[in-house]
Order: C-alpha cells, then sequence, then structure tokens
C-alpha cells in the first residue's frame, strides 16, 4: 500500500512539474504600460478654464500710458457699435480659486449655450468671489465675449 501510494504521489508531482515547465506566459505588447518600450502616459493639454501651477496663471503686462488711452479709445468704440451678449446660469459652489480670479460652478443647462455640467471658469473682476464659498447657491451671469463670469448673485 505504501509503495502504491509513493508512485501516485510521484506521478503527480512529475505531471505538475511538467505541466508547470512547459507553461510560458507571452510577451507583453508595447502598447502594454508595463512594457519596458512603452510610450510614456500622453501629457494632457493645459485647462483653458482653470490655473493649476503658478504659470497657468496669466501674468499682468505694464502698459505704457498711450497704449493704455489707445485700447481705451478701441474698446470704447467696440462697446458702442456691438451689445455684449450674456448668458445667465444657476448651479453650485464647488471651488473657489481667489489668486487667480476663479470658480468652479457645478450648473444646470445653460439655455442655448450649453449642456448641465461641473465647470471652472475666469470671473471679472475677481471681488465677485467674495463671501463666495462650497456649497452656495448662485446665479452667474457669462459675458460670451469675454468668456467670463462678470456677475454672480448669491440665491436662498
Amino acid at each position: 500500500m505504501r509503495a502504491r501510494r509513493g508512485q501516485v504521489v510521484l506521478v503527480v508531482a512529475a505531471l505538475l512539474l511538467a505541466g508547470c515547465a512547459v507553461y510560458q506566459l507571452e510577451p507583453l505588447a508595447t502598447s502594454h504600460p508595463a512594457h519596458p518600450e512603452a510610450a510614456a502616459t500622453p501629457e494632457r493639454p493645459p485647462s483653458q478654464t482653470l490655473a493649476y501651477t503658478r504659470s497657468d496663471i496669466p501674468t499682468v503686462q505694464p502698459v505704457s500710458p498711450v497704449a493704455a488711452a489707445q485700447h481705451g479709445e478701441h474698446q470704447a468704440r467696440e462697446t458702442e457699435g456691438a451689445t455684449s451678449q450674456t448668458v445667465v446660469g444657476e448651479g453650485e459652489v464647488i471651488a473657489t480659486v481667489p489668486n487667480a480670479g476663479q470658480i468652479v460652478v457645478d450648473h444646470g443647462e445653460i439655455k442655448g449655450f450649453m449642456e448641465a455640467m461641473t465647470m471652472g471658469y475666469r470671473i471679472d473682476p475677481p471681488s465677485l468671489l467674495a463671501g463666495l464659498k462650497p456649497g452656495d447657491k448662485i446665479r452667474f451671469t457669462i459675458d460670451l465675449q469675454k468668456r467670463t463670469i462678470t456677475e454672480i448673485e448669491k440665491l436662498p
């Protein structure tokens, strides 16, 4: 009986070893992230609505008095000839970024402009962020030409 049991164990061990020795993993495709020659993850383009680093925050360039006067005249003529288009939306404040003059809002559909989503917006003037905190319900006006929020009203 013992001899028979030893033979069975020997046969099972031989089969296991033979089966494991034959099995071989397929090589990784170069598109697999663990492959040594795989391409690095593509870099995401910088956000056009939020500044994540100091380099994303636009810098203020000094303007000469002559250039400022010419810009003011051009701006005045532009506003006389065309009315600025605005849209109004309502939503909830997710975050404020006062240093960058930006806000993140989870808003409903803005008819004729944008479907419901959570998105970051630039604020002009940045003082509109004063007193706002995450969770506040707001009504906001977006100037389509400037692509910024120009008015914010806290809702009850």
